[in-house]
């Protein structure tokens, strides 16, 4: 049997069609397999991006923890290089310290050394050389210190003494003069001349006013009353009959006996330490009010200063306040009125001025109380003042026409400043009054005795009007009550002027002691610092010539202080 195959025709219709089926399954199966792939292409490409954000996060996070490590490594550095230095600087001050150790165990030794053995002639030749040159070193550079201290001391104090002139000038000027005696006022002008202070001159009797010289410090201004106080413990030391009129002290100043007289006329401190402890701090400012101290005198002047007494005060302080016045204030024209009430006998008067020449003819006394002590007692007083100034501290207030009784006062001011203070209260002539001058100086050669220069001046040149009248006789005529010597010998009465003494330590140790402050106290003061000596040691050398006097000046310079204002200075011009 024959096998028959289909014809080509339909073999290639039957593969075509195979074929269209087979395209026509493969586009289904792509159509669905579209949707997918998207799906999945989206997919994949949200995965990528949240990769690369996480991948940038994470390079941040490294670099910020990179620049953290860096910055604590840093850090650890610096710590590290401090802690290096700080152990560096310990090792150095140890490395020092040992150094300084080993230095002083070295000379030890070297000292252990000389002392166990006996050093050679030529060992002992160059110890003394070496000895002596450091000595003269520390000679000359302390003797150059002092000079420089005392050329600012000197400066200081200068300056200082000008302005206090200047001052004094300036209110002489704005004294209102209306009612004073011309004549009395330029005499007092012309005594005090260039010195810095102020004059009172008053009637002890009346009480009239003749001229105030600088008005603000005479009336407005108080001062400590240094030895004028020893007035008013001596009244005190009689009425409370601790003194006895004739009972004489021994002080303990060699083997001599002193009494009132010659203690007021000394200025004697130790005596009248004695008798205000005995008298005691109440009694002596009850006493101080009674001679008018601490109040307003009442002068017809505006603003007049009640000075000042202190409130309590016991024990050595009590002593020392009724021989040197200290923590009083008391005024020129106070001190004036209470020399007043002891020449007149017991009355504290009141100060006036006549302003009118109507209030000048009918001028009349007025009485502001009687210091209610016995009359005999005040005039006890008197011998004392009058050996002040016939032979003790106020001897440049002597008029040999007429007796006059004062006493005078010498110390360092109660003040920022600390000058002297020179008071002197007085009256003349002692047996009928006419003056009571008060004269009180303020500087560097202020003392007691050049104010009683300044109160002679004015009795000496104002005796033509109220000097003795003719046939007068004195009342105390007799040697007991008017002493022209002391009562003890010469010797004995130099150790007992306790005012020279203290103005001849106090002058010549001044400057010694503003040294000592300048060299030793400027290094306390600013620890670490060089003092002010030191400082200013350059400032001075180079301009030595402006702290000296010109030599021209010199003639005046000296006749000025010994004139009045204190031991004239020799100061050598530098070229």
């Amino acid at each position: 049997m024959t096998r028959k195959f289909p014809s080509p025709f339909i073999l290639a219709l039957a593969f075509v069609f195979t074929l269209s089926l087979a395209n026509t399954a493969h586009a289904a199966a792509s159509k669905k397999k579209a949707p997918a792939k998207a799906t999945a292409a989206k997919t994949a490409k949200g995965k990528k991006g949240s990769a690369a954000k996480t991948e940038r996060a994470s390079s941040r996070r490294e670099a910020g923890r990179h620049k953290t490590a860096a910055k604590a490594g840093r850090d650890k550095r610096s710590r590290a290089e401090e802690r290096a230095s700080a152990r560096n600087a310990r090792d150095r001050r140890s490395s020092r310290n040992e150094r300084a150790e080993k230095n002083k165990r070295n000379d030890r030794r070297d000292d252990a050394r000389k002392d166990n053995r006996r050093m050679s002639r030529r060992e002992r030749l160059l110890e003394a050389r070496r000895e002596a040159e450091r000595r003269r070193r520390e000679a000359a550079e302390r003797a150059r210190q002092a000079a420089i201290a005392r050329a600012l001391y000197l400066a200081r104090i200068r300056a200082m003494d000008q302005g206090f002139r200047d001052e004094t000038v300036a209110n002489i000027l704005k004294d209102d003069t209306t009612g004073e005696d011309p004549e009395v006022r330029r005499v007092a002008v012309q005594a005090l001349g260039e010195r810095a202070g102020t004059v009172v001159v008053m009637e002890p009797k009346s009480g009239r006013v003749l001229t105030v010289v600088n008005q603000d410090w005479a009336l407005r201004k108080g001062f400590k009353p240094c030895s004028t106080i020893k007035l008013v413990t001596g009244l005190a030391g009689l009425n409370e009959k601790v003194i006895d009129p004739v009972q004489t002290v021994n002080i303990g100043e060699g083997t001599f006996r002193l009494d009132l007289t010659d203690s007021l006329a000394f200025s004697n401190n130790g005596y009248f330490q004695k008798v205000g402890g005995e008298v005691g701090f109440e009694k002596m400012m009850e006493y101080a009010r009674k001679m008018g101290l601490g109040q307003p005198t009442g002068i017809n002047h505006p603003f007049e200063s009640s000075g000042r007494l202190p409130v309590f005060k016991q024990g050595w302080s009590t002593n020392r306040m009724s021989s040197h016045g200290d923590d009083i204030e008391v005024t020129a024209i106070q001190l004036a009125n209470m020399a007043s009430a002891i020449a007149n006998g017991g009355k504290l008067l009141v100060p006036h001025l006549p302003r009118t020449p109507q209030e000048n003819v009918n001028f009349k006394r007025e009485v502001k109380r009687e210091i209610d002590v016995p009359q005999e007692h005040v005039q006890r007083l008197v011998p004392g003042m009058i050996g002040a100034v016939n032979y003790g501290t106020a001897k440049r207030a002597q008029d040999p026409l007429q007796t006059v009784a004062g006493k005078t006062g010498s110390c360092i001011e109660q003040s920022s400043q600390r000058p002297w203070v020179g008071l002197f209260t007085s009256y003349a002539p002692v047996h009928e009054p006419k003056l009571a001058v008060a004269v009180i100086l303020r500087s560097s050669g202020a003392r007691g005795k050049w104010a009683s220069a300044v109160a002679g001046e004015i009795y000496r040149n104002l005796h033509h009007r109220f000097g003795i009248r003719p046939g007068s006789a004195p009342v105390l005529a007799d040697e007991k009550l008017a002493p022209s010597r002391p009562k003890i010998d010469a010797r004995a009465a130099a150790l007992l002027s306790d005012e020279e003494k203290e103005d001849e330590a106090n002058e010549a140790t001044a400057a010694d002691a503003y040294v000592v402050s300048e060299s030793n106290g400027a290094q306390s003061r600013t620890t670490g610092a060089p003092s002010n000596v030191q400082k200013t040691a350059r400032t001075i050398e180079r301009n030595a010539p402006a702290l000296a006097v010109p030599a021209t000046k010199a003639p005046a310079l000296e006749e000025k202080t010994t004139n009045g204002m204190g031991r004239p200075r020799r100061v050598t011009p530098q070229n």
